[in-house]
């Protein structure tokens, strides 16, 4: 039986499960000390106890996206606010390549904040 993870991974086409899998894996990386939990139905991904992003599909557009839980204290251009007061996202386009520069620069900044 598939974990409640493991099943929310399955459920996608082979071309957004790819995309979702390599940022899964490349947030692990990040740091040795974040770890993945399920939350309210998501992946989440935590250091130091504070959740600090998750992994989602964009309803409308059908995009995956980096959510970023303090978003609004991390500048970037291509960070989407949306309706969301705390959060921003960061959607990426699983049919080209991940554009890793931008996520880095991102994902550095987060966890600065998180330090």
């Amino acid at each position: 039986m598939l974990s409640p993870l493991e099943n929310y991974f399955s459920k996608f086409d082979s071309e957004t499960l790819s995309c979702l899998e390599f940022l899964r894996k490349y947030i692990l990386k990040l740091d040795s000390t974040i770890r993945e939990e399920w939350k309210y139905g998501m992946p989440f991904y935590c250091i130091n106890n504070k959740i600090f992003c998750y992994l989602w599909v964009h309803k409308k557009i059908k995009q995956p996206y980096i959510g970023i839980v303090e978003g609004q204290k991390i500048i970037h251009e291509e960070l989407i606010q949306e309706n969301r007061k705390r959060m921003k996202i960061l959607l990426i386009d699983q049919t080209k390549d991940i554009p890793l520069e931008k996520i880095d620069l991102i994902m550095h900044q987060v966890l600065r904040f998180y330090k």
